[in-house]
C-alpha cells in the first residue's frame, strides 16, 4: 500500500496517567526510553499492526491528543506539496536519532497529521 499509517502517537498532558490507563486497558508492550534533552518517550508495541508511542505534550495548554504518522518516500517534497495544497506546516523536517525524520502538518480542514520518512529499510 502506498503511504500507509506507520506510527500513532499520544501527546499527553499527563504521561504517567495515560501510560497507566493504556497498560491496563490493552495488551500493549510499553517500553520507556529516555531521550536526552526531551524526557521520556514510551514506545507502544502492539504485536501485529501499527505501533506507536506516548510522550508529554510539548505545547503547554494544548489538550491530550493522538497523532497519526504516514510513511513518505521524500519528506521534503511531501511537506512542500502539502503546503502547496493548502496545509500549514507546524513542524518542518525534524530528525529522530538514526531512525528517520518527520514533519507535522495541518490540512485545509484543520486536521493534524504527521509525515514520516524512515532511514531504516
Amino acid at each position: 500500500m502506498a503511504n500507509p499509517f506507520v506510527h500513532i502517537e499520544l501527546q499527553s498532558t499527563d504521561l504517567k496517567k495515560a501510560r497507566d490507563f493504556y497498560a491496563r486497558l490493552f495488551d500493549w508492550k510499553l517500553e520507556d526510553a529516555p531521550v536526552p534533552g526531551f524526557g521520556t518517550y514510551t514506545m507502544i508495541g502492539v504485536g501485529e499492526g501499527t505501533g506507536g508511542g506516548m510522550m508529554t505534550n510539548p505545547v503547554p495548554g494544548t489538550p491530550s491528543y493522538w497523532l497519526a504518522y504516514v510513511d513518505v518516500k521524500d519528506l521534503a517534497s511531501s511537506t512542500k506539496k502539502a503546503k502547496e495544497l493548502g496545509a500549514k506546516v507546524l513542524v518542518d523536517s525534524t530528525p529522530v536519532a538514526d531512525m528517520g525524520k518527520f514533519s507535522i502538518i495541518v490540512d485545509p480542514t484543520g486536521a493534524t497529521l504527521g509525515l514520516w520518512q524512515s532511514t531504516r529499510k
